[in-house]
């Protein structure tokens, strides 16, 4: 029986590994790698965040964005955005210096088992751990607005089911969000040959400004500091101390995770945007229909008139909600017996570790976001994460986990052994 297995392998469940290692814990880890990355986000698509705050976390600050991007030739600088394909080209680098080899297996069961769990996969025998964190990222979490979900299939999509918008070419398609995701998604759209139009309830789009350098003269810094999540003080907080997060009521966590840092597009966007996209603001979508090959849209303008638009495709560019409830690999009753937070009691309420109300069951990622704040939404989040959810884990088994080698170990290991065969 291992002592942890890692269940989703993008940059929380990488880094959750990396530190798991090192501490000497028996851990595996089940998934494909950066598989949102390299599946999920159309070529040409760029890192949004600065690239000294896209690393993935390892003991000691090892294997940064800047390490992998320096010994390429790639210029990893404040101010210039990075291609999602060299941030998931990292993700693999990481994945491949700092931890145990991924298991490329797709989870299907995580059932309680004795003392530990029992995890089952589409493919082999059903694997054994003392503990299991759960870092499945955002893709079970993709949200269509209830409107189009009686579409039929080829009509509409989320803007997280694509790696290539070529399909589109010579085709209408309306774009529906007003954050990155949507704009990006856009602009690529029409750089691509369709003819995109961006639809959103809201009545402007915001946009980020060009970021501050980082060298500034002392008294501008302690205005407006740096963080990973952007300048400013708030930011600062949500980036830097997600464990003060935790320690708020918990419907006043659930409203920060749903609001700080709301939708905006990169400053670098901008131009592209604006010169190639039209844009139907302050207009929300009563209906969707099928139109023979194509989709009708009921809208409602700004001023409440009705407008009939007809398009080839809907992407819904509508970010993720995180939700229990969808986490199917996880065994229903016990899925439904976790302690939850907020009003809306639709993610785990977590101890200071990461822990859920279940003993030796572990969250990282979006699901956390309610209990430590915005920053878990962000690949900047997972150093925090990881160096508390591993500790969280060697007190759940143990002070004093056996290192690798060690009688100790090896005396574990047998009966391990001893167990897997009496089964």
């Amino acid at each position: 029986m291992d002592d942890l297995v890692v269940v989703g392998a993008g940059p929380y469940g990488l880094s959750i590994a990396a530190h798991a290692a090192a501490a000497g814990l028996r851990v595996r880890v089940l998934g494909r790698p950066m598989a949102s990355w390299r599946d999920h986000m159309p070529a040409g698509m760029y890192l949004k965040s600065e690239p000294w705050s896209s690393n993935l976390s390892a003991p000691g600050g090892r294997y940064t964005l800047a390490e992998y991007c320096a010994t390429r030739g790639i210029a990893a600088e404040h101010g210039n955005p990075l291609p999602i394909g060299t941030f998931s080209a990292y993700g693999l680098w990481f994945a491949g210096q700092a931890g145990p080899e991924v298991e490329e297996r797709t989870v299907t069961a995580v059932t309680p088992y004795g003392a530990g769990f029992r995890i089952g996969t589409e493919d082999g025998p059903p694997l054994f751990g003392r503990a299991v964190v759960i870092a499945v990222g955002v893709l079970p979490f993709a949200h269509r607005p209830a409107v189009l979900r009686g579409l039929p299939p080829g009509h509409c999509s989320h803007s997280s089911d694509h790696r290539d918008l070529g399909r589109f070419a010579g085709q209408d398609v309306a774009v529906l969000g007003a954050g990155q995701a949507a704009m990006e998604t856009a602009a690529l759209l029409a750089e691509q040959g369709a003819r995109p139009v961006l639809i959103a309830r809201r009545h402007r789009l915001n946009w980020n400004t060009v970021p501050q350098p980082l060298e500034r003269p002392l008294l501008r810094a302690l205005r407006n500091p740096h963080s990973g999540l952007g300048t400013g003080w708030r930011s600062w907080v949500w980036s830097e101390l997600p464990w003060a997060v935790r320690r708020l009521p918990g419907p006043t966590r659930e409203r920060i995770a749903e609001t700080a840092l709301g939708p905006a597009g990169a400053w670098w966007l901008r131009e592209r945007f604006e010169r190639q996209v039209p844009v139907l603001l302050g207009h929300g979508l009563r209906r969707a229909a099928p139109v023979g090959g194509r989709t009708r849209l009921d809208l409602t303008t700004a001023a409440g008139e009705p407008l009939v638009l007809e398009v080839g495709h809907v992407i819904a560019a509508t970010g993720f909600t995180a939700d229990l409830g969808r986490l199917d690999l996880l065994d229903a009753g016990l899925r439904t017996a976790l302690r939850t937070v907020g009003t809306a009691g639709r993610t785990p309420e977590l101890t200071p570790w990461f822990e859920s109300s279940y003993p030796g069951l572990f969250f990282a990622g979006l699901l956390t976001a309610p209990s430590f704040g915005p920053s878990m939404r962000f690949v900047h989040g997972a150093g925090f994460a990881a160096g508390k959810l591993v500790a969280g884990v060697r007190r759940r088994l143990g002070a004093r986990v056996p290192l690798p080698g060690s009688a100790r170990r090896r005396a574990v290991d047998d009966q391990d052994d001893l167990s897997t065969v009496q089964r």
